[in-house]
């Protein structure tokens, strides 16, 4: 069967059905538009996220299958339990989003180009303040030494990127949002598409039709006023 890419009319937030996604690449659904605040937020709010590289159009992608680590089941190797026996960081929620994100974008482990490009900084710090992206940060004798940022819609988290700058800190700092995500029972996080980072994480992929019902039962938990409010949380991890 024939695909055909569409092409947004920046005139219209709408996007076209998720069935529609190209299966080569996997999941590139549109080209264009924008990023601002309202397309991004009805983009996550149907499981659509933007990816792409510096000079190219904006691609928006639903990938099938979509990659998620069930809160639960978070995997924590031998290693990473002997780090958290010692409860030598301190996790925060949201006190210095635009550090993180900056530091995701020119995290060293990266091989390729960023695609947290200028024009996503600026999208997400906006999204930021309007209080649909967040960021965990992981602290070490108080220098950040890791964290992650994404995009939430209630109960749904889409995880974004990660840094690191000491050992397995971006491994605590997402156990931290799958500790602090199940303590209001949501039972996943989207990670969109997997790595071999993930995957020794315990993600795993599931069908895109099965992952919007997640996501429908997620963004339907209500999370309290003060969630993703900034602060350190009592517990060191």
């Amino acid at each position: 069967m024939s695909q055909t890419l569409h092409f947004i009319d920046s005139s219209s937030l709408a996007f076209p059905p998720l069935n529609q996604a190209l299966e080569d690449p996997n999941g590139l659904l549109a080209l264009g538009g924008d990023l601002s605040v309202q397309r991004l937020y009805n983009a996550y709010s149907r499981g659509i996220f933007p990816w792409y590289s510096d000079g190219e159009s904006i691609m928006w992608w639903s990938p099938n299958p979509r990659a998620i680590i069930p809160t639960s089941t978070i995997r924590i190797n031998k290693t990473l339990k002997k780090i958290l026996k010692r409860q030598s960081f301190h996790i925060s929620i949201n006190t210095c989003f635009e550090q993180v994100i900056e530091l995701c974008a020119d995290a060293p482990f990266r091989i390729d180009s960023t695609w947290i490009v200028s024009d996503m900084l600026d999208a997400y710090k906006a999204l930021h303040q309007q209080g649909h992206a967040h960021s965990i940060e992981v602290w070490q004798d108080d220098k950040l030494v890791g964290g992650l940022y994404g995009v939430a819609i209630n109960g749904y988290f889409s995880g974004e990127s990660m840094f690191y700058k000491a050992n397995n800190a971006s491994k605590i700092a997402l156990v931290a949002l799958a500790e602090l995500l199940q303590s209001i029972n949501v039972q996943f996080i989207d990670c969109q598409m997997t790595n071999p980072f993930l995957e020794d994480m315990g993600c795993i992929e599931i069908d895109r039709e099965v992952f919007i019902e997640y996501q429908t039962k997620a963004k339907q938990i209500k999370v309290p006023d003060d969630f993703w409010q900034p602060r350190y949380l009592t517990k060191m991890i």
